[in-house]
């Protein structure tokens, strides 16, 4: 039953992820008291991100719906973060010794652009990944090799500008046609986590509790309220809020733990790797070569920076995933158990011949189908991390957030672009609790955000880069604007 409207009323958030940070920067622009415990250093710092998911079109697997779902969020999460966004398209290619072929995803990608069209009909605004008969096209064999003919373009305008280094450089034996371009945008990480910061540093009504680790909660018997104890340089202090979110991350079933709370999920280690190809000054778009999740020719993802960095994940046990990297949660116990060797990968560092070893089987593995790709080299350590999965589907990525109790929301985004439905749905809770207006609901109105100075994310990007170890061209896009496409 809902009750006269509160602005009083106190938010705890516990986390500041992707999910974290923007559900405290989301719940702030509609004028709640928020406070964002964190236990890390900074903000976003969590798994490997690279892309959209706009149409889940990297995912074979995943049915038509979560399809439509990750197109309408992407979509979204561009206009709520626009300085994290790369716009560049994304190659896509069946390898010739994959069990599938191209026309099959034919009926998918016509379907999503009939979606995406919608979508533009409905709000103008919604255009941010070019026009809809634009979101992707084929490439025949012959095409490929009249581009593989042409100069390379450093400022792509059209569409073959992108796949002119592509043409060039991939072993056209190695691939079924046609190959599929598709706009599937880069999103970058620490451009995020640097929006996400400087936004909330505006935020009067939101606190950033930074190295204050969660160590209880508790529910009042004599409301609804609840005690959040935590700890900061070693002294432990409590407060008491009207709404709890738990955004914990791969970390979400600590909490449901301390509270009593069954959730069955899953938790997934993973890692991607940093490379340096030298000599490769080309503007390159993203390039999938599908495969078969968890064997030795699993999809190959490579993913590029400016000045010849790139990001490789390789779906292979020797690469991105890991024997026994992939947990479930039991009766007793809400937290899926990662084996030691992950947490101190997540907590402390990884083995330097580790690194080594699976950076150069990421390398290799690129290299099957890009051959001048193996003279890149190894530059800095894996970007990696845990992401949890809920329920028993171990496929699922299009989740964004479920309730235990009134005032308890536990976000369980598998995907970064499920962020504002995550937030969109707490929303509607906190409306139904009368701490919220309902014309707040679905509410886009970020004028701090879009007012954020290009130059002041950039900079504080590369100041996050820097910090966690990772060259700062990872903060850098190919293509920062709006793409230019024809």
């Amino acid at each position: 039953m809902s009750k006269e409207v509160s602005s009083q009323a106190k938010i705890a958030v516990v986390g500041g992820g992707i999910a974290g940070s923007t559900i405290a920067l989301y719940l702030s622009e509609i004028g709640l008291d928020v406070t964002l415990f964190e236990k890390g250093t900074s903000l976003v710092n969590g798994p490997p991100v690279c892309h959209l998911h706009a149409g889940g079109n990297l995912y074979r697997e995943i049915s038509d719906q979560q399809c439509v779902t990750l197109l309408k969020e992407s979509i979204d999460l561009i206009r709520f973060y626009p300085d994290a966004i790369d716009h560049r398209p994304t190659v896509i290619a069946v390898p010739t010794d994959d069990s599938g072929s191209p026309e099959e995803l034919y009926s998918r990608l016509n379907m999503l652009q009939a979606e995406y069209a919608a979508l533009i009909a409905l709000d103008s605004g919604n255009r941010v990944l070019g026009d809809s008969s634009d979101y992707f096209r084929l490439y025949g064999r012959e095409e490929v090799e009249a581009l593989k003919r042409e100069e390379v373009v450093n400022k792509p305008t059209q569409l073959d500008h992108w796949m002119i280094p592509v043409a060039k450089n991939i072993d056209l034996d190695k691939v079924q046609f046609p190959l599929i371009m598709v706009q599937e945008y880069g999103l970058n990480l620490f451009r995020l986590a640097s929006s996400a910061t400087l936004t909330l540093e505006e935020k009067e009504n939101c606190q950033v509790l930074l190295e204050h680790k969660v160590t209880g909660l508790t529910k009042s018997e004599k409301d609804e309220s609840w005690l959040v104890k935590y700890r900061h340089e070693g002294t432990v202090k409590e407060d008491s809020f009207d709404f709890l979110i738990n955004a914990a991350g791969f970390r979400t079933g600590d909490l449901d733990n301390m509270l009593g709370f069954e959730r069955e999920r899953f938790v997934e280690f993973k890692a991607a790797y940093v490379s340096q190809w030298e000599g490769c000054d080309s503007v390159w778009p993203e390039v999938i070569f599908y495969g078969e999740r968890g064997t030795p020719k699993g999809m190959a993802q490579f993913t590029p920076y400016p000045g010849g960095y790139f990001q490789l994940h390789g779906m292979t046990k020797e690469i991105t995933l890991f024997e026994d990297g992939l947990v479930k949660s039991s009766q007793e116990d809400a937290q899926p158990q990662l084996k030691t060797k992950f947490i101190e990968k997540i907590e402390k560092a990884w083995d330097p011949t580790d690194v080594k070893n699976r950076s150069e089987s990421a390398i290799g593995h690129l290299a099957q189908y890009i051959p001048a790709f193996d003279s890149a080299k190894v530059v800095s350590k894996p970007l990696y991390g845990a992401q949890q999965i809920p329920g028993l589907d171990a496929d699922l990525r299009a989740a964004n957030v479920s309730f235990v109790d009134e005032h308890y929301a536990r976000c369980e985004i598998v995907k970064a672009s499920s962020v504002l439905t995550m937030a969109d749905t707490i929303t509607k809770q906190l409306i139904t609790l009368g701490y919220v207006d309902e014309k707040m609901y679905k509410s886009r109105d970020h004028s701090t955000m879009r007012a954020l100075d290009t130059k002041a994310i950039s900079k504080q990007a590369e100041s996050l880069c820097e910090a966690r170890d990772y060259p700062v061209a990872l903060t850098r896009r190919s293509m920062p604007g709006l793409p230019m496409i024809a």
